[in-house]
């Protein structure tokens, strides 16, 4: 029995022991002392249960916002690739035609940037080391 139901167990037997001291005439009265504080009772504990749950939507809620949208799709990243080659070419044009070889490079260096970049973006643990770090190893200590 939990210790809540023992002490509105206590009430019920207080309120039935003064009923039979008192008399009938405050039967009304004591009944409604006693529901009044099982209203009590059954409000605190919806309350305390509403605000449990507005917390864990809250929490839900937060975690959400923080979590990355799944926004993108075959599509943006196939555009994406498109555009980059559309643009590399005038960029190729003009880097090699200003400064050779080495701004060529600096164009492609770009190119190259960028799409690393959006990669990244799209799939966070592309660059990640894939083997085991030493502290993952089966060696423990």
């Amino acid at each position: 029995m939990d210790a809540r139901d023992a002490e509105l167990k206590k009430e019920l037997n207080a309120t039935l022991q003064a009923r039979r001291e008192l008399g009938e005439e405050y039967e009304s009265a004591l009944v409604d002392s006693f529901l009044e504080k099982v209203d009590q009772r059954i409000d605190g504990a919806v309350e305390r249960r509403v605000r449990r749950h507005l917390a864990e939507q809250q929490m839900v809620v937060a975690r959400d916002s923080r979590s990355p949208k799944p926004t993108d799709s075959w599509g943006e990243r196939f555009g994406f690739g498109i555009v980059s080659l559309v643009l590399a070419v005038p960029l190729s044009a003009i880097g090699g035609g200003v400064a050779q070889l080495p701004g060529l490079l600096v164009a492609w260096a770009g190119i190259v940037g960028v799409n690393a970049f959006q990669a990244a973006r799209v799939n966070p643990g592309l660059f990640r080391r894939r083997g085991k770090s030493n502290q993952d190893s089966d060696w423990e200590d």
